[in-house]
């Protein structure tokens, strides 16, 4: 390609780039428990500003820079997203860096992935450094802000071609006022919470190339009805932080009620549970949407023959990834009665699901005394108290069907007749 034509594709793809950037809306996250910072563009100063605002007290601090993830392939896009954060710690210690959102308000899909990075010192290091990781992957977009004599904050977007550094546009920030909904709600919906078997199917699908593995829960699945329907028998959900005694009501209820006893994600995919963990949150989401529907067909089967107890189940996996992809505070979690919040039609649909609840402290002395290794969001639940409050009121607004909350606290003789009463006021089965 000579010089001429590559020229030519870069003022293209940077005219692209620009319509869409202006309309995008921006927010910094500073803090797991603080509001968004959020910022608009305009290409001139007429836009509201106030140099005692919060956003550009944290804008003004050293050479600032932003970099954002733009692919339009999905799986390609969530993995450049792990890379580029994990390159970002190659910075100096010294450097500041904070995840940035880039999206278009009340858009589905429109939200864009980035950091910004500030460097306190005037070192041309850190921005080599960025426009390297830029011209690796043409994916990602870069930004640097700088402040003008009247005191207010000008963003420059540049391509990266050719060893060229090319400015596609400045504008001028402008504050603006926060969404009706936090920004990652726009991304939630069959990207890290699925509603239909397909959309979690396709994900993998898509993964087949880079991630072997994914081949073989895919042939799993298909040995599985798509679209089975629930037996003539009751099938009852525990769901509950760990620690909540779900295994020990569980259990107690398969004896009382001659019960089959299944759980999700099932058996059949366990093995493969260490190799999606460790992908971004997309492809982790659909290992762990696809074994909801694996143990949906599962459940449809055996309850042609007897009661079924679940421990867990769809709302685990939503509320988890709910609470997890909605940071801040509990007041960004999507609104009551949320699209969010209701069942899949196409995955089998309990009869009733039990939410165990314990007091914090509780469940913490319960965690101790079992001594066992704890996983990632466990640790986090325990760490902070404001993302296990998003996890509980997540749970809490699930719909069709929603969750039964039962007590938890007592001894296990008293939740276990606390739940058989519950059982049997909602499916009509009583304890044998």
């Amino acid at each position: 390609m000579n010089a001429r034509c590559s020229f030519e594709m870069a003022v293209s793809l940077g005219s692209a780039l620009y319509r869409e950037w202006a309309k995008r809306v921006f927010a910094i996250e500073c803090s797991n428990n603080s509001e968004p910072l959020y910022f608009a563009l305009a290409p001139t100063s007429e836009g509201p500003w106030d140099e005692n605002s919060r956003l550009h007290q944290v804008l003004s601090r050293g050479q600032t820079y932003s970099v954002c993830i733009d692919s339009e392939n999905r799986i390609q896009g969530a993995e450049s997203y792990v890379q580029l954060r994990n390159e970002l710690t190659r910075l100096p210690r010294r450097c500041r860096v904070l995840e940035l959102m880039a999206f278009t308000p009340n858009k589905q899909g429109s939200l864009i992935k980035g950091f910004l990075v500030q460097d306190n010192h005037s070192d041309e290091s850190t921005e080599r450094l960025l426009q390297d990781l830029v011209c690796e992957n043409g994916q990602t977009s870069l930004c640097s802000y700088a402040r003008d004599g009247d005191g207010r904050i000008w963003q420059r977007l540049r391509l990266l071609t050719d060893g060229q550094d090319r400015e596609i546009s400045r504008n001028c920030l402008s504050l603006t006022e926060r969404p009706a909904l936090h920004p990652s709600v726009l991304n939630i919906k069959s990207s890290v919470v699925f509603f239909k078997y397909e959309d979690a199917y396709c994900v993998l699908e898509e993964c087949v190339e880079t991630i072997p593995k994914a081949k073989e829960i895919l042939e799993l699945a298909d040995q599985y009805d798509r679209t089975p329907r629930k037996g003539q028998h009751p099938v009852i959900v525990i769901e509950g932080l760990d620690a909540t005694g779900k295994s020990t009501l569980t259990e107690a209820l398969r004896d009382s009620l001659q019960a089959t006893l299944l759980k999700s994600p099932p058996d059949c995919i366990s093995h493969l549970r260490k190799t999606f963990d460790a992908k971004p949150p997309l492809i982790r989401r659909a290992f762990y949407a696809l074994g909801n529907y694996i143990t949906g067909s599962i459940i449809a089967r055996e309850s042609e023959k007897s009661p079924v107890i679940v421990d867990r189940f769809w709302h685990s996996t939503a509320a988890y990834a709910i609470a997890t992809e909605v940071s801040g505070k509990l007041e960004n979690l999507p609104p009551p009665h949320h699209e969010l919040y209701r069942w899949p039609q196409d995955l089998v649909q309990p009869d009733l699901v039990l939410l165990l609840t314990v007091d914090a402290e509780e469940r913490v002395r319960r965690l101790d005394r079992r001594g066992e290794l704890r996983t990632k969001e466990e640790i986090e639940l325990e760490a902070n108290s404001i993302f296990r409050q998003k996890v509980e009121a997540t749970y809490r607004r699930m719909e069709n069907p929603a969750c039964v909350v039962v007590d938890a606290s007592a001894s296990k003789e008293a939740v276990f007749q606390n739940a058989v009463q519950v059982i049997d006021r909602y499916c009509g089965i009583e304890q044998t």
